[in-house]
């Protein structure tokens, strides 16, 4: 009886693949959603050099789109406002994946096409939103029908591939985006270190330079908040190497208790040995997280190929509730805002460091901060009043980027409020602005990393994760009052700038120029918002319980 049992079920799924296959064959050449070919290959600036080896394997991110959009952009809005009765009501993975993600159908459709044209599918994530898969040039080719050439960067002395024309799939199925295509727009790392001491530093570090402790000492205080029971993620395209984290606590005489785990997404390295690897980017991320908020449960550190697949395994995996980037590429709009999306409706809370290189700082450097579902990270001068000692007094970096989006990205609601953008700060009426909050970048750093210490590390690659930390220790408070994480709290945090509390909240900074853009008083281009004034912002998010 099992017997036969087992050969009608082996039957029936026989009879399923081989109708799948045929619906496969029969299906017309479908495009994706976005576009895939850099502008300088399809303008014919960057010369064609070559054809990429059809042996070469590439790592490929492929996107499916949401479902339901005009419900989900309805949610979110329920969700954060606080006059609604789901406000602050979450989602879990499984139930936006249920509403919003794409079609279980369509995800397995998608799987068996990859593997029927020779890919290898490296991971499926639990939302179904992203498909990571790897194999030859050649199979890439012929599963989207495009000839890969290998071009002359116009701008940077390096050859890069990308495709010839538009990918094509022959499935009915919609297709957001395929990243990894090309590798035109390589990620850019928002730190620099500098060859001359600060002559403003005034930390408790070797030379003056700024501890992560001096930092928080400076924007939060001796308080008791120190991220006990909260996750932070952090987003990084390389691996670390423990003995680096090991060397920056152990040389400043602080212990390290908070549990470091790293994710490897896409096959990624999760080391970076000194010899054929930099991980000054990784490893500052991990020592000012963690000197920020030290009772923290865990940092996750997610190290992948690509942006879209980092990304969305922080989402999937639904555990770290506030996330920090340091990076920045060009790439497409539209592959990352339905992770960010689904980021905002579980509650997580995403901080991009926006730059080093003032309004001057490229499109491509400037991505992701500029996103509408993500806070933009800018940079400050701090001065404390004693090594180590409290906040005295405040300035903007005249490397933190801030601008107009030069991405294109429209202006989001919260910035369109009365008193957000004026004559004064000169920002945009119909752009995305950028910075929304910053925090010390100075090239006055204490940094380990690749084996060795130093005093000037600098950009807003320190802001972002001090940000992340910061906002796990307002989740912490949070869930000792019994509520829920402050998530995506953009629309709070423009509420609190033009409220009759932003003085008490922030430390307003009104002095400092970025080149095009100056600080002033209120919301402006260099500082966004300003810096963390610590326990009053913190009571402002997630207000205190009364004894």
């Amino acid at each position: 009886m099992r017997r036969t049992r087992g050969v009608r079920c082996l039957a029936a799924t026989l009879c399923l693949v081989m109708f799948c296959c045929a619906a496969t064959a029969q299906a017309a050449p479908r495009s994706t959603m976005t576009s895939h070919v850099p502008k300088a290959v399809a303008d014919q600036v960057a010369p064609l050099v070559g054809h990429l080896p059809n042996a070469q394997r590439l790592s490929l991110a492929i996107s499916l789109p949401l479902r339901n959009q005009p419900e989900l952009d309805d949610l979110l809005q329920q969700l954060y406002d606080p006059q609604s009765p789901s406000y602050h009501k979450y989602l879990s993975v499984q139930e936006f994946t249920e509403r919003f993600g794409p079609v279980e159908a369509d995800h397995a459709a998608v799987q068996q096409y990859a593997q029927a044209n020779g890919l290898v599918v490296i991971d499926t994530p639990a939302n179904r939103m992203v498909l990571d898969v790897e194999g030859p040039a050649a199979n890439i080719e012929n599963a989207f029908h495009v000839t890969l050439g290998m071009y002359q960067h116009p701008t940077e002395n390096r050859t890069f591939y990308a495709p010839d024309r538009e990918p094509t799939i022959d499935l009915d199925v919609p297709l957001l985006h395929i990243s990894g295509l090309d590798d035109f727009s390589l990620p850019q790392p928002k730190n620099i270190v500098s060859s001359v001491k600060s002559k403003q530093a005034t930390g408790s570090g070797p030379g003056g330079s700024f501890l992560g402790s001096d930092l928080r000492a400076a924007y939060y205080g001796s308080g008791s908040l120190n991220g006990a029971g909260q996750s932070v993620g952090l987003f990084e395209f390389r691996g670390y190497e423990m003995s680096d984290i090991d060397l920056y606590f152990n040389n400043i005489n602080q212990p390290l208790n908070v549990p470091i785990k790293g994710i490897s997404v896409n096959g990624a390295s999760l080391t970076c040995p000194p010899s054929s690897c930099n991980d000054v980017e990784q490893s500052l991320d991990i020592e000012q997280a963690i000197s920020m908020a030290p009772g923290l449960s865990q940092l996750r550190v997610y190290v992948g190929k690509s942006n879209v697949s980092v990304f969305n395994q922080m989402a999937a995996d639904n555990i770290s509730k506030t996330l920090s980037c340091s990076y920045g590429w060009a790439d497409n709009e539209s592959s990352l805002d339905p992770i960010f999306e689904e980021m905002a409706a579980q509650g997580q809370t995403v901080f991009v460091a926006t730059g080093d290189s003032g309004s001057s700082t490229p499109a491509n450097v400037v991505w992701p901060s500029d996103d509408p579902y993500v806070i933009a990270v800018g940079g400050t001068v701090l001065t404390t009043k004693s090594a180590g000692g409290a906040w005295a007094s405040e300035t903007g970096w005249k490397n933190s980027a801030g601008m107009p989006s030069p991405n294109g990205v429209p202006i989001p609601s919260w910035q369109q409020l009365a008193g957000v953008i004026t004559s004064s700060n000169h920002g945009s009426t119909t752009l995305r602005n950028i910075p929304d909050v910053a925090s010390e970048s100075n090239a006055s750093q204490y940094v380990c990393a690749s084996g060795i210490c130093r005093n000037q590390g600098g950009g807003t690659s320190y802001a972002a994760p001090l940000w992340a930390s910061l906002i796990a220790m307002v989740n912490e408070q949070a869930a000792a009052n019994g509520e829920a994480t402050v998530g995506f709290f953009n629309s709070v945090l423009y509420a609190i700038g033009t409220g009759s509390s932003f003085d008490s909240d922030f430390h307003d900074i009104t002095s400092g120029s970025n080149g095009k853009y100056s600080a002033v008083v209120g919301y402006d281009l260099v500082t966004g918002w300003g810096s963390p004034n610590g326990v009053d912002l913190i009571n402002a998010l997630a207000p205190a319980l009364k004894k």
